[in-house]
């Protein structure tokens, strides 16, 4: 290539005698920014700056200039040198178009790093494209693919810069002679094979050559002193603005060059191959033109294999063939031991340590020379990894294409059994080690799981593959199961559980694996999955001999049945927790776990009115003490706790209620105990509502909140949190609460759990108190969606609660009657229970302000309910005024500081705006801050 003279007679750059000369060919802006690897804007600029100098006025005699000066000898360019013309136009990278030219402007010799097929050359070739005008003496382009011999590279230069050869000069000192006095920028291409004979080179020539500037490609640094580094990333899958990023505008153009149209709604889909492709340009445009033949289902089910998938037809040079050619160069530049690193360490899915490598490659010849570490830092050099630095150390990483080259190679050699067993060993020992130290629950721990669970994922699949390894996989299910469980992942260890049940040796293990699964299932409120895989482990522990394990599978199924209802999606068929409970007896002999687990199932069958429910809770009670079995304990003193809900007896069920949560503490949580775990809490809660104690019902909605199997499930963890804060009027945290239940019910699936309904219903509600009867509405439907399909409808005793109060805020009492119809005596379920002292102050409260001529009557009914609920009763007593028509302060006042000091600030708020005079505003505005509307006082 020779370098293009400027015309003498006018003062025009480089750059804009080539496009002057396009002009003269009568080239569009967009064809000669194709030609010359520039943007249509640069083009414009360029001919605007013609136009100026040459004082002409049109293109057309810009064209004419052009001709005239190309005919010239004496006024044209010697050469016409161009940078090799791009056969498609070059896309995106704008962020690092402008990285790298400002590292040109700062360094001598920038070196572009990357793998092969990231897109290293057109970079680099379209900054220097733009850079053109910066060199007097132009820019210079040397592919170095052909160049096998080091000692021929400065020949291949001097042949660039069309220089002959000299009689007594070597082409380095000919190239030297050349560059020495010039500006130019020299742009060596592919580097990586001829890394020691580049760096003598250039070394003289920029010693020499003080205006010289070097544009170097390679998948590997110099690492020479003088270097700057500029590593080529991936192109970006997602603009800044959430868009498409430069990798599917690659994508869709080079598809569409093909003669195939996408639309927008695609994006998503090519957005999801390319992300899979580690935004490789290379490998995005291989794809691409397989799009007509594949389409994006074709594509997508390819990428398994993406290394055959992607062969493209003929390119610029064979290396560039497809990937696999490509990885091939990179891969016979290595020593042998560095060959049987790489492919070997194929096995690991995700990031790695160089001991975890060492682990696994230890005594496995050829070994490398040096340690671990020095090898994978010199295959990071080499831009075959790549390394991640973390405050725990630094990681290995290869792009997925490389890995699957590394496993091609490995089953070439015939290595991958070896290999794949060596990592099966390690993920063994990496899942005990994490086991031991999963009761920490802390960040630290939550990393270290979360670095190895590709790890240990890609080594159960292996070995569930292959039958002789089926112990060590059985092991392995039951690690990670466990493991995810207390990550927060409960989806994932009930899969697991499963897993580990069809691995397991005999059905006693199996049945095993299938209770965890089962507890797994009940903690993420998938009942009718828990169901289902609990009456699987009865079966096998029947084919096992186990009676008595699976008379309690049976008797748990019959109990949770009816202490759960709201986990179960579809409605289980009439008569089948008696048919559950009379087949277990027929199976429990003489095994009393069993026994005092069909006791629980029979007490939680019965009538919570029924003296019989509770005689039945008392035997259950002392066998599993006696038996010292704490989960049937907690379980029958759940049903102990509904019973005295169902009775009025608000301070006994809280009692009750914290004994479970004692007797739960010394336990772990974990599958098996998940269930009870959340539930305790939960009912815990239940009764601090009821009690009106809000404080006691946040610690233990944020206990609940707080529990591993929760913390990453945003509707369960925020599920008693919601109802709280919505009863004391924190409604901003209301809000964001609900935000992030609506995206985990979302992300889950949107499972039918009415235990979530009295949750969604807060929400609707605050959204209603601050005005926003659209969002309003839309909760209102998250809650029909969340009930169980079959089921009778019963009314929601809460929902009728929430409707009253924001009846009653909008001065709309005698409606809020309407709603609250039922005498809140008859509310004697304890599901109905837990609202019952709220009902009841409302149903006062809608009685008082709508003048009701049994207002008087209600209020001492309610009197009696509300025993025992500081809050419901300062509402009642509020009541009792408003109905008297008693303007004295004294009722009213002793009222609002009830419930400011019960922390109930909107009841507190109500009470200060019925005060009136300068108490009705500081309630107004405290209103506005909880961003209430304004309540609506008289009455309407």
């Amino acid at each position: 290539m020779a370098n293009q003279r400027t015309p003498p007679e006018v003062g025009i750059s480089v750059r804009e005698a080539e496009v002057l000369a396009a002009l003269g060919e009568h080239l569009t802006n967009a064809e000669i920014g194709a030609r010359l690897f520039i943007s249509i804007r640069t083009v414009e600029s360029h001919v605007s700056s013609l136009l100026r100098k040459l004082q002409v006025d049109d293109r057309r005699a810009l064209a004419a200039v052009s001709a005239n000066l190309l005919s010239d000898p004496e006024g044209a360019p010697a050469a016409v040198a161009a940078l090799p013309s791009p056969l498609t136009p070059f896309v995106g990278r704008v962020a690092e178009r402008a990285a790298l030219t400002k590292a040109l402007r700062e360094h001598r010799l920038v070196t572009a790093v990357g793998p092969g097929g990231v897109g290293k050359t057109r970079l680099a070739l379209s900054v220097a494209a733009e850079a053109n005008d910066r060199f007097a003496d132009g820019v210079w382009y040397v592919n170095l693919v052909p160049v096998i011999d080091p000692s021929v590279i400065a020949a291949a230069i001097a042949d660039a810069l069309g220089l002959g050869e000299t009689a007594g000069r070597s082409a380095t000192d000919n190239v030297l002679g050349w560059t020495a006095g010039r500006e130019t920028l020299l742009v060596l291409d592919n580097c990586e094979h001829l890394l020691d004979g580049v760096v003598v080179l250039l070394e003289r020539l920029l010693a020499g050559s003080p205006r010289l500037a070097v544009l170097a490609t390679s998948r590997a640094r110099l690492l020479v002193p003088f270097e700057w580094v500029f590593a080529v990333p991936g192109m970006s899958v997602e603009a800044d603005d959430s868009g498409p990023g430069d990798a599917v505008e690659l994508f869709v153009g080079r598809a569409s060059a093909g003669g195939s149209l996408l639309t927008s709604d695609d994006n998503k889909r090519i957005a999801a191959v390319c992300r899979c492709l580690d935004g490789m340009a290379l490998a995005i445009e291989l794809a691409a033109a397989r799009y007509a033949s594949l389409g994006l289902d074709g594509l997508e089910a390819g990428l398994a294999d993406r290394l055959r998938l992607l062969t493209g037809g003929p390119r610029i040079d064979d290396r560039h063939r497809s990937l696999r050619a490509t990885l091939d160069w990179s891969y016979a530049l290595l020593a042998q031991p560095d060959q049987a690193v790489l492919r070997r360490i194929s096995v690991f899915a995700g990031p790695f340590t160089a001991g975890a490598a060492a682990t696994v490659l230890a005594g496995w010849p050829p070994e490398p020379a040096g340690s671990m570490a020095t090898i994978l830092a010199g295959l990071a050099d080499q831009s075959l990894l790549i390394a991640i630095a973390e405050p725990s150390g630094t990681r290995y990483r290869a792009l997925e294409t490389i890995r699957q080259y590394g496993a091609d190679r490995l089953e070439d050699a015939g290595e991958s059994d070896q290999a794949l067993s060596r990592h099966l060993n390690w993920c063994l020992d990496e899942s005990a080690d994490l086991q031991v130290t999963s009761r920490e629950l802390a960040g630290s721990w939550r990393g270290a799981f979360d670095r190895v669970a590709d790890e240990l994922r890609g080594a159960l699949a292996w070995a569930a593959g292959n039958t002789e390894y089926r112990p060590e996989g059985y092991r392995l299910a039951i690690g990670l199961a466990e493991l995810a469980f207390t990550r927060g992942m409960p989806g994932e260890s009930q899969r697991r559980y499963e897993q580990a049940a069809e691995l397991a040796a005999d059905d006693s293990l199996a049945a095993g694996a299938l209770r965890c699964a089962a507890g797994a299932a009940e903690s993420r409120h998938f009942g009718n999955d828990a169901l289902r895989l609990r009456r699987a482990a009865a079966d096998a522990a029947i084919r096992a001999g186990d009676r008595g394990g699976a008379a309690g599978d049976l008797a748990r199924n019959a109990e949770f049945i009816n202490r759960a209802p709201g986990l179960i999606e579809t409605e289980p068929a009439a008569g089948e927790v008696e048919a559950l409970i009379a087949e277990a007896w027929t199976l429990a002999d003489s095994d009393l776990a069993a026994q005092a687990r069909l006791l629980t199932a029979e007490a939680c069958n019965g009538a919570i009115a029924d003296p019989a429910t509770l005689e039945l809770i008392e035997r259950a009670l002392t066998l599993a003490r006696r038996i010292d079995d704490p989960l049937i304990e907690s379980a029958a003193l759940d049903q102990l706790t509904a019973v005295q809900l169902g009775r009025g007896e608000v301070r006994a069920a809280a009692a009750s209620a914290m004994r479970r949560t004692e007797l739960l503490a010394p336990l772990q949580v974990t599958a098996t105990t998940g269930f009870e775990f959340f539930d305790g809490f939960g009912m815990a809660d239940h009764c601090a509502v009821a009690a009106g104690d809000l404080r006691a019902a946040r610690r233990h909605a944020e206990r609940l909140r707080d529990l591993p199997f929760y913390r990453e499930e945003g509707h369960l963890a925020t599920r008693r949190m919601l109802v709280v804060t919505a009863l004391a009027g924190d409604w901003d945290e209301t809000i964001t609460l609900a935000e992030r239940f609506r995206e985990g019910w979302g992300r889950a699936g949107r499972p039918r759990a009415g235990n979530l309904r009295s949750a969604a219903y807060a929400a609707a509600t605050v959204h209603g108190l601050r005005g926003d009867d659209d969002a309003r509405a839309v909760w209102l439907d998250i809650v029909d969606a969340l009930g169980t399909p079959g089921r009778s409808p019963s009314p929601l005793r809460y929902g009728e609660f929430f409707d009253a109060l924001l009846l009653l805020h909008r001065g709309l009492p005698q409606q809020a009657v309407q709603v609250l119809h039922t005498p809140p005596g008859q509310l004697t379920d304890w599901y109905d229970s837990v609202w019952r002292t709220w009902y009841a102050a409302v149903w006062a409260e809608a009685a008082a302000l709508s003048g009701h001529q049994d207002a008087a009557a209600r209020i001492q009914r309610a009197r009696l309910v509300t025993v025992g609920n500081p809050i419901a009763t300062a509402i009642v007593d509020r009541a009792a005024v408003l109905a008297s028509g008693d303007v004295g302060r004294d009722g009213l006042t002793a009222a609002a500081a009830a419930l400011e000091g019960a922390g109930c600030r909107y009841q507190w708020a109500r009470a200060l705006v019925f005060l009136g005079g300068e108490q009705r505003a500081r309630g107004e505005s405290e209103l506005a801050r909880m961003g209430a509307t304004a309540m609506a006082w008289p009455p309407q």
